[in-house]
């Protein structure tokens, strides 16, 4: 079995050989920026709510029990004081170096963007992003922060919604499609900070047929026996020794 320093020294090969390399990340590529994954134990759920986060962020919810709704989404998903950590950056470097062809994230915090991502297909959306759901127009995060109440639009008063993929809600096509492009022509897929449980972003990994696949996780995940390398570790960490 390989020693951790070994895995590392492979990952760096790997990176080093290869000039097609796509990332596909989840939550935990944001906790080492503060950002609970409230999927966790000590993640974002906790007793001030009535209801657990996966209904609390449902189409439903959100439809049938708006107030409730935004009080949740204003405390527990909006983490504008938090800043890109050592992964964010060196995906940026990496894609600056012409190795990187995309991020595709299920994250909806807007870090990779912050750390000077330029192509980063959101699978889940934005929070930095809302649109009234009458005449389209934009109002960006501090609009919805700084509210009360259910937020409404400030040109036309109807409701505000963010720019999020929330429970029941299909992922937007052009998206999708643009990712599995990115993954289906991918010579290197990295998978990091993610337990791939949550589909149908999880299924996009299927469309991959490249060299080498490589799985950086601080647990297990179900592609782990697929892949050519298995790093069990903090991504930030990881990705700090490239």
């Amino acid at each position: 079995m390989k020693s951790y320093e070994e895995t590392i020294q492979e990952f760096q090969e790997i990176v080093k050989e290869s000039s097609n390399i796509v990332f596909f990340g989840g939550a935990g590529v944001s906790t080492e920026s503060g950002i609970p994954d409230f999927r966790s134990v000590d993640g974002l759920y906790n007793q001030q709510y009535d209801y657990p986060p996966e209904t609390i962020l449902s189409h439903t919810f959100y439809r049938t029990n708006p107030k409730e709704f935004w009080r949740f989404y204003r405390n527990k998903m909006l983490f504008l004081e938090a800043k890109p950590n050592a992964a964010h950056r060196k995906l940026a470097e990496l894609e600056k170096a012409g190795k990187l062809r995309a991020v595709i994230t299920q994250n909806i915090d807007g870090l990779h963007q912050a750390a000077g991502s330029q192509t980063v297909l959101e699978l889940h959306g934005s929070v930095l992003r809302n649109y009234c759901e009458r005449c389209g127009a934009f109002h960006d995060v501090h609009y919805i922060k700084d509210g009360e109440g259910v937020p409404k639009c400030s040109k036309c008063g109807g409701p505000v919604k963010p720019d999020v993929v929330l429970y029941e809600e299909g992922l937007d096509q052009k998206t999708l499609r643009s990712a599995v492009n990115y993954i289906a022509n991918a010579e290197v897929l990295i998978i990091g900070g993610t337990s791939l449980a949550v589909y149908p972003a999880a299924g996009l990994i299927d469309y991959f047929s490249g060299k080498k696949l490589v799985v950086i996780n601080k647990s297990p995940t179900p592609r782990d026996r697929y892949a050519d390398l298995v790093i069990q570790g903090p991504i930030g960490e990881v990705f700090s020794r490239v």
